[in-house]
This record gives C-alpha cells, structure tokens and sequence, in this order.
C-alpha cells in the first residue's frame, strides 16, 4: 500500500496523486507539487490515503512542500500576469489576420512557460505569433488547440437547467455521451432540448444515465414514429392510433435529425 494525496489544479480540473512524504497535508491545503509542466500550486482535495501500488499508473511524484503566503502572493501575481498576457496576444492575432479566437491564457507557477488556448476552425499557422510572443514574454511560449467542449469549460455560463455548466463546476473530465443516454431516460430528440450551449450532447444525460439503467440493455426503445423531437405532452389524445411504432436501434444524431426534417417536408407537400 501506498500513501497518496489528491491535488487538483482547476476548479474543475482532473485529481492526480502525490506521495505527500513526511508532509501533515489534510485535506483543503494547498501544496506546491512538480509535474511534468513544472513546478505548479494545487489544492488539496484527498486527503491522505493508501492505495494499492498496482492500481497507481505511473511513478508517483513528491509534494515538495506546504503552500506559503509568499506562495499564495505570486499565484495572485500570476493572474495579474495571465490578464495582461491575454490582451497583448489579441492584439498580435489581429496583427497577424490569423483565423482564431483566444479564449484563456495560464502561466505556471514557475512562470517557466506561458500557455494560450484558443479555438479554430481548421489548422491555425502560428508561427510567426509564436516568435513575436515569445520575444515579449521571453520565456516558453505554448499554444494550445481547443475543442468547443473545452471551450464552454473555461468560459463557464448558465445551462437549460438555469444552473451553472456541470463542467465548469465539477466535472473533472468529459466523458463519452450517446444518443441513446437521452432514449433511456425518455427525453425529447429534439437536439435544441438535449444540447449544451457547447451544441453538444449535454454531459447531465451521461452522469445521470445510471438512475434510469433497467438492465435491459440491448431491446431498444419505442416512441412513435412521428413524434420524433416531440415530448410526450405534446402529443394528441389519440396517438397510439394515428401514429405507429417503431423501436430505435443505435442511431446518429444527425440521422435522426435528417428523418425528422424529411417527414415535415412531406407534410408540408401533402398540405
């Protein structure tokens, strides 16, 4: 057995193990670790325990030592650094005319690198703002392709639900979502209703799935053909009449997009 702390660098960021060594480190401390950015200021959010040294994946590394305020003052100097980073690399973007949005910046606590996340359409060439950056900053300079997901993360916002991101608060990572999570739990297939404002599949259907599992996996689900993206309540008093059943195997969003779309043009055409 080993004994092992858990530090997470984010609000809502991964945990990763430390060996706390012969630190009194409980749990909401924040620690100075070395990882493989550097030297980075974490907080303590596991407190110590022993884990089986089989089930640690890789070689765990030293809690070099307790937080100090002298520590906490360059954090906060850090921030006041990452603000006035992010305005100077918008203005070598536009400089530049390159096709991408900046959307945070991160020093590490040993300023040894400056990372910029930004999101693009297609492949962005930086290397030109790699060079110019680089000679402000003068340090490491790292710029970093993000995904919408990674996006509505950072940026944070309000959800359908009228309560703040789930990943922004604490998902620590994104985990798989399918189509069929929404089927389960007998949810409208209207994409605007089961969407984040990152346009994909909302996270809640995943961490919530296990609430509606029956163990009859595998025989699919029937809703009314015609109704597809239509809640139960908004269908007519006579449905199991005017409308037929089908069960929905694994099918892809955009299909089942596609499906409804085709079946309003034809009533449309009818009319």
């Amino acid at each position: 057995m080993v004994k092992v702390v858990g530090v997470r660098f984010k609000k809502a960021g991964k945990v990763y193990y430390f060996d706390p060594g012969e630190l009194d480190i409980s749990k909401g401390d924040c620690v100075i670790v070395e990882t493989a950015r550097g030297v980075e200021f974490g907080d303590v959010v596991i407190g110590p325990k022993e884990v089986c040294e089989g089930d640690l994946v890789s070689s765990l590394k030293s809690v070099i030592r307790i937080a100090t305020e002298e520590d906490r003052a360059k954090l906060e100097e850090n921030k006041v650094k990452e603000k006035s980073a992010f305005d100077v690399c918008v203005q070598q973007i536009e400089k530049h005319n390159l096709p991408m949005k900046l959307i945070d910046v991160e020093y590490t606590f040993d300023n040894n690198k400056v990372i910029f996340y930004f999101t693009a359409e297609g492949r962005v060439d930086f290397r030109e703002l790699v060079r110019d950056l680089a000679s402000v900053f003068h340090t490491r300079i790292e710029l970093r392709q993000i995904g919408v997901r990674d996006e509505a993360k950072m940026i944070g916002g309000l959800g359908s639900c009228g309560r703040p991101l789930c990943c922004a608060t604490f998902l620590g990572d994104f985990d798989p979502v399918s189509i069929r999570m929404a089927k389960d739990q007998n949810l409208s297939l209207n994409p605007a209703k089961i969407s984040g404002i990152c346009s994909r599949l909302m996270c809640c259907l995943r961490f919530e799935s296990t609430c509606y599992d029956s163990g009859d996996e595998g025989k699919g689900w029937s809703q009314p053909v015609d109704d597809i993206g239509v809640d139960e309540m908004d269908k007519c008093s006579k449905c199991e009449s005017c409308c037929k059943e089908q069960v929905f195997e694994e099918h892809e969003l955009l299909e089942i997009i596609k499906s409804g779309t085709e079946g309003e043009e034809d009533e449309d055409s009818e009319d």
